[in-house]
């Protein structure tokens, strides 16, 4: 197998590993409140937004030793343990009890720290300039793909169900972890690559990726990599993408937990409003994949750059605001176990609703699969820690936006995300246009 090939079979497993870990993990997080809300007149006391907010909170702690972590144990390792602690908190929920619960919180929020760290190394270092946005839109569509298989099960299997019976939980988080298990197994498929550079071009990525047996220089590499991401996360560029970075969480707290819990607390869309989080689910991962595969394919023919993907996503995801806003009830987000019978200005209508996720999901590909790009670009030689500052951001956002969802209506909600979105556009196009004015001097830019 020729070196390229190699590359690219690394990337198609990255991304189907990817695609079985969060099919498990991202479905648990759609339904985890409804789930929740279903248990909570028994001796379990938990909150799906409480669980979410301190993965989160304790992801964005975690980064800051995640790059020293995969520079220790390895990319390959790295991503193999941790998918072991996702599939370890998915099977809480076969039998759940509030303390098992809201420590497997804490422990799958170090594990992800690690995974993203080492997912966007093994991304950095099976690119080059002129695969990097390829590869970042064909991981992105194997991954969000995840969305679809698991909410399309979700969709058939609580038709019509208004309460979530023991057994059907049961079943759910059974499948839900063989499959995680089964994700994890296959990175053990990853080929390291080898080292092609002469000594004197070794950079940052290689360290990380450097196998060596003495815990010395193990030890040098962890401290190096820790510097770099404090040297790196001063940096302007950082700072400004950080923005971005911040809408980004944002929005993954609303697609991925808030708006399936709204969807599934209105009651004027009748005996179905359980099996529509499946539904929604689905269609956010159609927009995910769509955006994915289409701006993968089209960036390296692109002439002029990532700016107008961004802002093909902002306008999405502000249209879908509008809609969701005039849609959906107010109080859809914080509803009892009964529901809401509220109305918002117009009857809640199922067609919008999801037609609402589609556009979430097509938005949020456009952001993610640029920033990954980007990113990876500019920190070609220092990819563990940029992708760790990315998380970081992402994830400490995420937290922050778990956190007021126990407690602001659902219009508070979608102006923060516009207001954050907003900056987060402008602060990409200024990074973007300065990447482009720098490298077009000297470099094939409109190729990336």
């Amino acid at each position: 197998m020729s070196p390229a090939s190699k590359k690219l079979f690394n990337i198609l497993i990255l991304g189907v590993s990817f695609m079985f870990i969060f099919t498990a993990f991202q479905t648990c997080g759609n339904i985890a409140q409804t789930v929740i809300t279903n248990l909570n007149n028994t001796d379990f006391h938990g909150s799906g937004y409480t669980s979410m907010s301190i993965i989160y909170g304790v992801f964005s702690a975690s980064n800051l030793i995640s790059p020293s972590v995969v520079a220790i144990v390895g990319p390959q390792l790295s991503m193999v343990v941790s998918g072991i602690f996702y599939s370890l908190y998915i099977a809480i929920f076969i039998q759940p009890s509030t303390w098992s619960f809201y420590t497997a919180s804490v422990f799958i929020g170090i594990a992800a720290a690690v995974l993203w760290t080492a997912q966007g190394n093994c991304l950095t270092v099976n690119s080059d300039e002129n695969t990097i946005g390829r590869n970042s839109g064909v991981f992105w569509a194997l991954l969000q793909s995840s969305l679809f298989f698991g909410n399309l099960y979700i969709y058939f299997a609580w038709q019509g169900k208004t309460y979530i019976s023991e057994s059907d939980r049961r079943t759910v988080f059974i499948a839900l972890t063989v499959i995680s298990l089964v994700g994890t197994v296959l990175f053990f498929l990853i080929r390291k690559q080898e080292d092609t550079k002469a000594p004197e071009e070794e950079d940052s990525t290689n360290e990380i990726l450097g196998d060596s047996s003495s815990a010395q220089n193990k030890m040098t590499r962890a401290v190096a990599a820790f510097k770099r991401s404090i040297k790196l996360s001063f940096t302007k560029e950082i700072l400004l993408l950080s923005v971005t970075t911040a809408y980004t969480g944002l929005e993954l707290t609303f697609f991925s937990g808030v708006y399936g819990t709204c969807i599934g607390a209105v009651n004027r869309f009748g005996g179905e409003e359980k099996s529509l989080i499946g539904l929604s689910g689905i269609f956010i991962g159609v927009g995910e994949i769509l955006g994915g595969g289409v701006f993968g394919l089209l960036s390296k023919n692109s002439r002029f750059g990532r700016n107008p993907v961004v802002m093909l996503g902002i306008i999405v995801h502000f249209i879908a605001f509008y809609l969701i806003f005039f849609n959906m009830p107010n109080d859809a987000p914080i509803a009892p176990m009964e529901g809401t019978d509220g109305v918002a200005y117009m009857i809640p209508s199922k067609e919008v609703a999801i037609f609402c996720s589609f556009l979430l999901g097509l938005g949020d590909s456009c952001f993610n699969t640029q920033l990954l790009s980007i990113l990876g670009f500019l920190y070609s030689e220092d990819s563990a820690p940029a992708f760790a500052i990315f998380k970081f951001v992402q994830s400490i956002c995420a937290a922050v936006a778990y956190f007021y969802s126990n407690y602001f209506l659902l219009q508070w909600q979608l102006l923060i995300m516009v207001v954050v979105g907003f900056f987060g556009t402008i602060t990409f196009f200024t990074v973007e246009w300065k990447a482009a004015a720098f490298l077009a001097r000297g470099s094939d830019y409109s190729s990336i």
